[in-house]
């Protein structure tokens, strides 16, 4: 059912008994019962006609309850639909921008990359009490130059210099026939149109200019050029992307119940394998801003009951280099920790583009 489906179907009654109950779960972890909800109305309401609402809320499916004798707790329907209708976002004073801004920073003046990110990390591992991770893509290389070496009658190397000192070698059929002109003149046709460019940008360049090498080069020269192109096509010695993950502990310190701590291996065991934060990375590039999983609406927390509150990082060239987040239990505080992951998106993007 659809967040326009439920608002149809609740009246303003309903909807506050359900948002009341909703944000007294995610403060305490606790099932509410209809006494205590009663008594947090803004309108005299005895707990009898809050149990009806709250029946007519669980035949909905938006609240469950978890004991026989408990109160109840939001559904994962019920938190999807707070978090896309009720939720309000908190904001951030000045002092804690200051504080994120001040200790990320910090550890990127006199760190690596990946230093400042695994601060960025556990931070915001400690202002949510959850796990914090950050998601880094490997930089597109960009390219200073490239050059053919002769290694024997049929076969050369195709040398791939980048800006950063980086070089990646690539092995390439030569030609029959082949004189030693021809490799100085595909060298430099394909200089002429990589120099500067990242991976991906002379990628495209040159297959945009594929007709134009046709024409201005004899053809076995355009035959190197095809194999510099299929050089650059190659997939780079590393571009796994890095995953960190800070404050597991705080996932096992919000597991109370046996279930919850068998589940919660399944989660850990998710994240030391690492390939399920990685395809979260193709989740994050999808959308703008901050994005919010719960449960099973992403595969690597269908079996833990966790969510993730996830958010982009962007390059000076407004490209997503990476993404981070918090990883915990459903009940998670979205009020707080949305704004705080949105800000510290936005600083690692301004870090990471100084970096590089």
């Amino acid at each position: 059912m659809s967040q326009n489906d439920f608002l149809d179907l609740l009246n303003v009654r309903s909807q506050e008994i359900f948002r009341r109950l909703v944000e007294r779960y995610l403060d305490t972890g606790e099932p509410v019962g209809s006494r205590q909800l009663s008594r947090m109305l803004d309108v005299s309401l005895s707990p009898a006609s809050v149990r009806n609402v709250m029946a007519d809320l669980e035949e909905l499916g938006l609240i469950r309850a978890p004991h026989v004798s408990a109160g109840r707790a939001p559904t994962q329907s019920g938190l999807r639909f707070f978090v896309d209708a009720m939720l309000e976002v908190g904001r951030m004073d000045d002092a804690e921008r200051q504080r994120i801004e001040e200790q990320i920073s910090s550890s990127a003046s006199s760190g690596t990359p990946d230093e400042f990110l695994t601060e960025a990390s556990q931070m915001l591992s400690g202002l949510s009490r959850g796990a914090g991770v950050v998601i880094s893509a490997k930089t597109d290389l960009r390219l200073k130059h490239l050059e053919f070496v002769r290694l024997d009658a049929d076969t050369g190397m195709a040398v791939l210099v980048g800006e950063n000192g980086t070089v990646e070698n690539r092995i390439v059929p030569l030609p029959l026939g082949m004189e030693s002109g021809a490799l100085s003149r595909a060298s430099n046709y394909l200089n002429h149109h990589i120099v500067g460019k990242t991976l991906t940008e002379a990628r495209k360049t040159l297959a945009d200019a594929r007709a134009d090498a046709a024409r201005e080069l004899d053809e076995i020269s355009n035959r190197l050029v095809e194999a510099g192109i299929a050089s650059l096509n190659q997939p780079l010695g590393d571009e796994t992307p890095t995953v960190i993950v800070r404050g597991r502990a705080n996932l096992i310190d919000s597991a109370m119940a046996s279930e919850d701590l068998e589940r919660l291996r399944e989660l850990l065991d998710e994240l030391e394998r690492k390939k399920g934060l990685i395809e979260l990375l193709s989740e994050a590039e999808q959308g703008e801003g901050v994005r919010i999983f719960i449960g099973s609406e992403n595969k690597l927390f269908s079996l833990s009951g966790s969510s993730v509150i996830l958010s982009p990082y962007k390059d000076a060239n407004d490209k997503v280099v990476g993404a981070l987040g918090v990883i915990g239990p459903t009940r998670l505080n979205y009020a707080r920790i949305v704004p705080v992951v949105d800000y510290t998106a936005h600083v690692v993007g301004r870090l990471v583009t100084r970096k590089t």
